[in-house]
């Protein structure tokens, strides 16, 4: 598998509770999926999970390439917890569909979140495997 790219985001929590209190509902459904929004209002900081899987949607797009404009909206990148308490990406819609164009088959997300800011990094692998030719990638 090679590298496709690496995406990393960093928010402040207060920007996220800034932008829950000043359109509640419509801005959660507009950004989170039922799944997310379930689970970060189930957290006692919710503001600081909600802010770290905007980063995390945010790693992933830059690990992709891509930007919103493409055809991809914010339900279309699902981050989701493993049992382990770890993140996991789901796609869908046009996330999933450049993913198979760019020929990335996995990405691997990180998280973290403190009580000021929350950030995702992201690795998106995939495509042709690398050739050994004896040349150094640099």
């Amino acid at each position: 598998m090679n590298v496709i790219g690496v995406g990393t985001d960093i928010v402040e929590c207060l920007r996220i509770a800034q932008m829950i209190e000043r359109h509640g509902e419509t801005f959660l459904t507009r950004i989170y999926t039922p799944h997310e929004i379930e689970h970060c209002s189930s957290r006692k900081a919710a503001t600081q999970h909600y802010a770290a899987r905007w980063a995390g949607k945010e790693a992933v797009l830059k690990a992709m390439g891509i930007g919103w404009s493409r055809g991809i909206h914010w339900h279309d990148i699902e981050v989701r917890s493993e049992a382990s308490g770890g993140p996991r990406v789901a796609l869908g819609g046009g996330a999933r569909e450049m993913c198979e164009k760019l020929q990335i088959v996995d990405l691997q997300l990180s998280i973290a979140h403190c009580r000021t800011h929350a950030s995702g990094f992201a690795i998106a692998t995939g495509g042709q495997p690398a050739s050994n030719d004896g040349e150094t990638p640099f």
